[in-house]
């Protein structure tokens, strides 16, 4: 890996400051723990005796080392945790994990032993008699496995006991069982294997206090037989309790006979997307979201003249918009003429040279419950008030909106049995199939502000259930379900709204996909409420944009602000540009067509001839680097970019005469622009909009540029 350089590193201080994301996927090992105490104590061990010595007067540095920030990423490493961009690095361990590594399961493994002896089985059969009888379940005792007759895991017992694992099927299409589920304390049964081209069963659900949720069971492999044909998916893992842990995805299937997938025309290279040459790519661009019917942005007016518009102002991105409500109106249903419609704007961008992220959009969970997002027959309030204040505030006061999140992060049953979220999982599998192959989609945006639920209040304050036992496996289903049929474009994955919006750290693990960008939301909330201040808009720029390097850094993925703006005052814009630019992300601000606001005019749109926010937006930057970027910034009419020309990931470097682009539009230098290069040479024409930048050889490039004369 390449590690960004100064401009673009997360500090280990901002780490400290701000917080860090703590999931891991497995419990880690007891000699990790042993690792981190030998190495936390190491400044003060004699190398010759092998004593620990205190005495200042002996080891006059070891307090300086001990207290020093490069000592604690040794420490957090040897945890597993996490060090400076650029070193070896994972996510520090979730404290549920640590929960259950040295306190539940030492305790579980007794439980199961008394269980399965003999004088366990006994003595639980006595006590187990009642509670048949009253409730038809036991107190004590595991559950049964699935059978041909009964596919499904029994569940374990009230206080204890594991569920019973789902039945491996093994008919031609045919669904593996789902797992039981754990009472008080104990784990999921995990779920049954799918037949040839059969999903496989959901994992069961962990026990209320603490306990795994089942793993779900891998799907079966089918055959190819045309257009539309969708490989089986794996179960989903089943639900943790406030303190355990979430089952894992089972695995998808593959259909024998289909055809390959073409290339993505954009990726990932460590820290930074790359196009199939391995340039890295900057994202400038806009959302274009249509939230009411018919849901696609063509509907809105968004047409060709847009696109063009666009491209000659130096946009290169547009995130387009996609509704469930639009996409499965029926449960199992997909409209693909709908999603015919989105590729219409889609092409419609490509003709122009414009990506396309494709954003799965949600406000307030539905169209039913105050915005957008959801089908109804994917809306469980459970007969509660809903107390419609208003986006956002209606997420924090109304029952019914909370209680309709709870029941879609617990994957409970639609009408017909499947569960929220392997719907919604299947639904994306639907619409990357569709898109598969299309090199002008840049990447697939799986939710937009995605909700705790009623746990809302707790994240706010440090709790890492929502963000490391619920988002995070849900974006592992969604992923997975993608990669069964696209395995090349990038997933975008977002933290909570809290984390989103807010400079709260998010405590989102590490998503099991390594083509994945981190996408975040950046508006300063005075500029929101207030309308024209910036007053501590820079601190919170700087907060929220090093909260995201926080956890984009360690993953070693791109970060990407996807929504931003939403303001016509422009010297909160110029907040964000600064920071961004520092940061190395690239950009979609919010919103090309009709903002949104009591204090805003509407979006970029409205107004193109005389725009200040236009003008603003369409600062210089660079749009595909031959090379690694190292630093870039415009400030009265100066742009300067310094680019290595080593490849991004560190594969080696770029020949001499290698192009790099740069976006000047001519509504930023309408008299034309003057350029300086070391280490490269100008080879586009006089005032061209991109200006095109070929190396001298390896080493570093460095441009400047400014107004003509």
């Amino acid at each position: 890996m390449t590690s960004r350089t100064v401009g673009f590193a997360a500090t280990t201080a901002a780490f400290l400051t701000y917080g860090i994301a703590p999931l891991a996927a497995a419990p880690a090992a007891q000699a990790d723990f042993d690792d981190a105490i030998e190495a936390a104590m190491a400044p003060f061990v004699d190398a010759g005796t092998g004593n620990l010595v205190w005495d200042a007067v002996l080891s006059p540095t070891s307090w300086d080392t001990f207290l020093a920030p490069t000592h604690w990423d040794t420490v957090l490493a040897e945890l597993g945790g996490l060090a400076t961009p650029g070193a070896a690095a994972a996510i520090p361990v979730d404290p549920a994990v640590w929960l259950q590594q040295y306190f539940y399961t030492p305790i579980h493994t007794g439980i199961e032993d008394w269980i399965n002896g003999d004088l366990g089985a006994q003595v639980n059969n006595l006590i187990n008699q009642p509670f048949l009888a009253l409730t038809g379940r036991a107190l004590i005792g595991d559950g049964a496995d699935g059978t041909a007759e009964h596919a499904n895991g029994g569940d374990g017992g009230w206080l204890f006991g594991d569920g019973g694992k789902g039945w491996d099927n093994t008919e031609s299409g045919g669904m593996g069982g789902a797992g039981g589920a754990a009472g008080m304390f104990g784990n999921g049964g995990s779920g049954g294997h799918g037949g040839s081209g059969g999903n496989g069963g959901d994992g069961g659900d962990a026990g209320w206090l603490m306990g795994v949720g089942g793993n779900g069971g891998d799907a079966g492999n089918g055959t190819y037989t045309g257009p539309g044909d969708l490989p089986a998916l794996g179960g989903a893992g089943g639900n943790s309790s406030m303190l355990g842990i979430h089952g894992a995805v089972g695995h998808y299937g593959t259909l024998d006979g289909a055809p390959a997938v073409a290339a993505a025309g954009l990726g990932t290279t460590g820290t930074w997307i790359t196009d199939e040459d391995g340039r890295v790519v900057i994202l400038h661009g806009f959302s274009e979201v249509n939230k009411g019917a018919p849901f696609y942005p063509a509907a809105q007016g968004f047409n060709d003249d847009d696109a063009a518009f666009l491209a000659a102002n130096g946009f290169n991105s547009v995130r387009v918009g996609i509704i469930w409500e639009a996409v499965e109106p029926t449960p199992g249903v997909i409209d693909y003429d709908y999603l015919a419609e989105i590729n219409q704007t889609v092409q419609t961008l490509a003709n122009h040279g414009i990506y396309s992220v494709l954003d799965m959009h949600q406000d307030l969970y539905s169209a039913s419950l105050g915005a957008d997002g959801a089908p109804d027959w994917a809306v469980q309030t459970g007969g509660l008030p809903d107390i419609n204040a208003g986006f956002p505030w209606t997420y924090a006061i109304s029952p019914a909106q909370n209680h309709a999140w709870d029941a879609f992060w617990s994957n409970s049953d639609a009408p017909d049995g499947v569960g929220l979220q392997n719907h919604y999982a299947q639904m994306w599998q639907a619409v990357a199939g569709y898109f598969a192959g299309d090199p002008n989609v840049a990447g697939y945006e799986i939710m937009n502000e995605p909700w705790p639920g009623s746990t809302w209040l707790s994240t706010i304050f440090g709790n890492s259930y929502f963000g490391a036992q619920q988002l995070t496996p849900f974006y592992d289903q969604v992923a997975s379900a993608i990669r069964s049929v696209d395995p090349h474009t990038s997933v975008y994955i977002e933290p909570s709204t809290l984390s989103g919006n807010l400079p709260i750290p998010t405590h989102l693990g590490t998503v099991n996909d390594e083509n994945t960008v981190f996408s975040f939301h950046d508006y300063c909330t005075t500029t929101a409420l207030l309308g024209d201040s910036t007053f501590g808009c820079a601190a919170w720029e700087t907060i929220v944009q090093d909260n995201a390097a926080a956890y984009a850094y360690p993953n070693n993925m791109p970060a990407v602000i996807t929504e931003f703006g939403n303001t016509r005052y422009t010297p909160s814009i110029d907040d964000t540009l600064t920071e961004a630019n520092s940061q190395g992300f690239g950009w979609m601000y919010w919103n090309y067509g009709l903002a949104m606001g009591p204090n805003l005019n509407g979006g970029v749109v409205d107004d193109q001839a005389d725009n200040p926010v236009l003008t603003t937006l369409a600062e210089p930057y660079p749009q595909a680097i031959a090379g690694t970027p190292e630093s870039w910034s415009f400030a009265d009419g100066t742009f300067h970019f310094s680019y290595s020309t080593e490849m991004a990931g560190g594969a080696g470097h770029f020949g001499a005469g290698t192009q790099t682009e740069i976006s000047v539009p001519k509504i930023i230098y309408p008299d034309g622009y003057q350029v300086s290069v070391t280490g490269g040479h100008v080879v586009s024409a006089s005032g061209a909009p991109v200006l095109i930048i070929a190396s001298d050889g390896t080493g570093t490039v460095d441009v400047t540029v400014r107004p003509a004369g």
